[in-house]
């Protein structure tokens, strides 16, 4: 039989669980129908057949990333501006930026950006400082971890904010102890009104446009399955045009937003179930996000934060919980009982706690044994809480992304004795805990190979140190990416490894991540990506 696609002489990492390694592979209708040395598979070639030649290169399955965000990603590369670290490097670089585009807009028209890191640019900017750099517009800043916000008068007096407004219900409008006025930082619900304002003209066009980009930027990284989180019911619309009309060169799951009232009750009452849809894009589950972000202290923990707090920060502060608890569980056992698969983050130890509180609960009110549960993000896993997870047998989903470009703040915030239980993958692997990795892209970057580097080294990008005791081996740290990731959406069947019958998804690397300094991982490069027995990127 002719193949569709072959790829010969490659170092082929299978990803099975024998650990198998060959040269060559042949895939039909997308699917991989041999293993084998290059010889074997010269046999399967003829005249139709896309040969792929690996050069005695690193392959490896295609990147599952588990936990992601491309639906406000797509948005954001379109219209929104980049405020990362790698973009500005000072507060003067921030404001430059933010008159620079704000300068050029049409009257009345917002100034949105993103992934504003205050720790990498010399602190956050001053409301005065805002309102200066805006040229009169409207200004949302959203911060690196999607939870905190700063908006300049503007943008208050656009949302019909005013001076004296009380704090939404679990949220804050930061002010100054000394004045009461506001500081421009919003903190969870009170950054979802500004958001709210600037995602309301969103079509699904838009959407629709915006994936195009970062599906080119996820094959560029050799990911081909991407689960997106929280997705609202415009990102499900759009998704479904974009199917009907064949643009899709990687793979969507669809995780439904709690947030999108509402979209759950009515999945329930359709009938609609996790696995709804086919290997293109389907539905995973339904998630809730109660915890928040431990790098801008609004996570809950059961300790205080560490450090100097913002202006405006409670003190003594122990983070926030989004949700109340009988309310969510309320939500989540009619989910489950639907049979959705439930997924409620949990970052520091008492969201963590709180998510298992209402998933134990759930269990309790329809037993399922193998029910995949997940804690998203799931950071600080303190012994008693791995011993939670075990116990109920929930999945670690771990925000592995954070490590390597958060992991500073991580220590600055809670402390170095902290990391000995933050995101702790050698003791979940010997607790036999499955746990698989995410980049929760746009909050860090798409690219899987600095958190894989992460898990390694145990360092973040910028040195600090995260405890090399729960350092883990880069096969280890693939199969967080690859094997874990397909299986924590029950997939396991279709991707995650490359074996007879399974999706010819896979990536080429110019790097042996194996074999190289653990270092050099997070320097690895993507050579080619397939898809379903297609190049998609690279060749």
């Amino acid at each position: 039989m002719n193949a569709d696609f072959v790829l010969l002489d490659g170092r082929i990492a299978t990803m099975d669980a024998a650990g198998s390694e060959v040269e060559a592979l042949a895939a039909f209708g997308g699917r991989i129908v041999a293993l084998g040395r290059s010889d074997a598979m010269r046999d399967h070639i003829g005249p139709g057949t896309r040969v792929l030649n690996a050069e005695g290169r690193r392959v490896i399955p295609g990147i599952v990333d588990s936990h992601a965000h491309p639906d406000a990603y797509a948005v954001r590369l379109r219209a929104w501006t980049l405020l990362s670290p790698d973009r500005v490097r000072s507060r003067a670089e921030v404001l430059a930026t933010i008159h620079r585009i704000c300068a050029a807009l049409p009257p009345g028209r917002w100034g949105a950006f993103y992934r504003l890191n205050e720790r990498a640019c010399g602190g956050y900017p001053t409301l005065d400082e805002l309102d200066a750099a805006s040229a009169g517009h409207p200004v949302f800043i959203l911060r690196t971890d999607g939870h905190l916000g700063l908006a300049n008068r503007a943008a208050f007096a656009a949302c019909g904010v005013a001076p004296d407004a009380p704090d939404p219900p679990f949220g804050a409008f930061d002010r100054d102890p000394a004045t009461g006025a506001f500081t421009g930082l919003v903190r969870e619900t009170a950054a979802h009104v500004f958001l709210n304002a600037v995602h309301g003209a969103d079509s699904e066009a838009d959407i629709a446009e915006g994936m195009e980009m970062v599906q080119d930027e996820c094959l560029r990284h050799g990911i081909t399955s991407v689960a997106n989180s929280l997705t609202p019911s415009k990102a499900i619309r759009a998704y479904q045009q974009m199917r009907r009309d064949g643009r899709w060169r990687m793979r969507m799951g669809i995780i439904a937003s709690g947030r999108d009232e509402p979209l759950i009750p009515h999945l329930i009452g359709a009938g609609i179930r996790s696995g709804f849809g086919d290997e293109w894009l389907r539905l995973i589950g339904v998630e809730w996000c109660p915890d928040c972000s431990t790098s801008g202290r609004t996570a809950a923990y059961w300790e205080p934060y560490r450090g100097t707090p913002v202006p405006g920060e409670p003190t003594p502060n122990t983070g926030m919980l989004l949700y109340d608890k009988d309310d969510l569980t309320a939500r989540a056992t009619d989910a489950h009982k639907a049979g959705l698969q439930v997924m409620i983050e949990g970052v520091g130890d008492r969201g963590i706690d709180f998510a298992l509180d209402v998933m134990e609960a759930a269990l309790a009110a329809h037993p399922v044994a193998d029910h995949r549960m997940r804690v998203e993000h799931c950071c600080y896993v303190t012994p008693p809480i791995l011993a939670r997870l075990k116990r109920g047998g929930f999945v670690d989903s771990s925000a592995t992304g954070f490590m390597d470009e958060l992991g500073e703040a991580y220590v600055a915030n809670r402390g170095q004795e902290a990391m000995r239980h933050m995101w702790p993958h050698r003791s979940l692997i010997a607790a036999g805990i499955p746990a698989p990795g995410h980049s929760d892209f746009a909050v860090c970057r798409v690219n899987p190979f600095t958190a894989i580097g992460a898990m390694v080294t145990r360092r973040s990008q910028t040195g600090a140190d995260l405890d090399a005791a729960e350092a883990v081996t880069p096969r280890q740290a693939l199969a967080a990416y690859t094997t874990l990731g397909a299986w924590a959406q029950r997939e396991e069947h279709e991707k995650g490894s490359l074996e007879l019958g399974k999706l010819a998804d896979l990536a080429v690397l110019d790097t042996d991540i194996f074999g190289c300094d653990p270092a050099a991982i997070r320097q690895a490069q993507v050579t080619a990506t397939v898809v379903g027995g297609e190049l998609r990127h690279g060749g």
